[in-house]
């Protein structure tokens, strides 16, 4: 990928550097993604809990902080975009918070009471989910986060924010790369009040 891909990514994630910025990593959709968060200095944890098997720990979801310079950072959206690796976050807390929010969001139940397992980590899920929600369901899904940065079908930046119970959208517009993105359908609603 272009290194003035990466730098447009870059500055939409981080437009002063000095916000804090996280990714959800799904380690499922590439066995690179584990054995760079093995080999990184970067702070991170897993969303599943417990002693996991090895097979398990290398297809698991998680949650990283990043640093607007760190070569990981640079790495995951060069190697990442247009792979649905994961779903990048702002919010001024700490890891530890986040990843219980998070943790709070992994069970989710069918309309027969059966417990899933919600992927709202792989980019083309919450695309799709977010503006669905409700006033009441945009709060406990955005929690402590200001805003969730993901690709679009297009590659692009895709910004989604919670205004006062309103999904709002905005797209960046960065350089065409050679990397298609995975086809996946889109909501294209701007924002949704309900």
């Amino acid at each position: 990928m272009e290194d003035n891909f990466v730098d447009s990514v870059i500055d939409g994630l981080w437009p002063s550097r000095r916000e804090s910025v996280f990714v959800l990593l799904d380690a499922a959709r590439d066995q690179r993604i584990f054995e760079m968060l093995q080999r990184s200095r970067l702070d991170y944890r897993c969303l599943f809990i417990g002693k996991l098997a090895p097979e398990l720990a290398r297809v698991a979801p998680y949650l990283v902080h990043l640093g607007s310079l760190s070569k990981e950072t640079r790495q995951i959206i060069a190697e990442g975009w247009g792979n649905a690796w994961g779903v990048f976050v702002r919010a001024e807390v700490l890891l530890q918070e986040l990843w219980r929010h998070f943790r709070g969001m992994l069970q989710v139940q069918d309309e027969r009471g059966r417990q899933m397992l919600f992927r709202f980590y792989d980019p083309r899920v919450l695309r799709l989910y977010l503006p669905t929600c409700t006033p009441k369901e945009l709060k406990r899904v955005f929690g402590p986060v200001d805003r969730f940065f993901l690709e679009d079908n297009s590659g692009q930046l895709l910004e989604l924010e919670n205004r006062d119970g309103v999904m709002d959208e905005s797209r960046f517009t960065v350089p065409k790369t050679e990397a298609e993105p995975q086809p996946f359908p889109q909501v294209d609603s701007k924002s949704r009040k309900q």
